[in-house]
């Protein structure tokens, strides 16, 4: 039986500024640069958040719960508009925060062009880039 050694705590500051210091972030302007010379953008807000405050045109949607379950060449549940381990993911949340942890997860998967959006979707919107319509109510 295999011994796990106990590592001392890391808050999640810890935790995102390893990550941070692990990618190369993309302002809003520089990703949709990427997507334009084919970088996926992959928003992983919740559906009602992306409903009720628009989304951005062309990014695929995956939830932080199924992230990885979607981009793993080996997953079952994997969708093959991600490509394969060379492709280039930008990962999108609401402010920038989850979407750098999710990045270094994938990057730990062997997705080595992953990164995500300085001040997600919020930061996208305020640059006045393209943006879909929130769902009328």
């Amino acid at each position: 039986m295999r011994r796990m050694s106990i590592s001392p705590r890391e808050s999640i500051y810890d935790l995102l500024a390893e990550a941070r210091h692990l990618l190369h972030r993309l302002e809003p302007q520089e990703a949709l640069a990427a997507m334009r010379h084919g970088a996926l953008l992959i928003d992983t807000r919740s559906r009602d958040e992306v409903q009720r405050t628009g989304g951005v045109p062309g990014a695929l949607h995956f939830r932080l719960s199924v992230l990885e379950w979607r981009v793993d060449p080996a997953s079952e549940g994997r969708d093959p508009r991600v490509g394969d381990l060379d492709s280039r993911l930008i990962l999108m949340c609401a402010q920038g925060y989850s979407s750098s942890l999710a990045a270094r997860r994938l990057q730990q998967l062997g997705f080595r062009a992953t990164t995500d959006v300085i001040g997600g979707f919020e930061a996208w919107k305020a640059a006045g880039l393209p943006v879909l319509p929130p769902d009328p109510e």
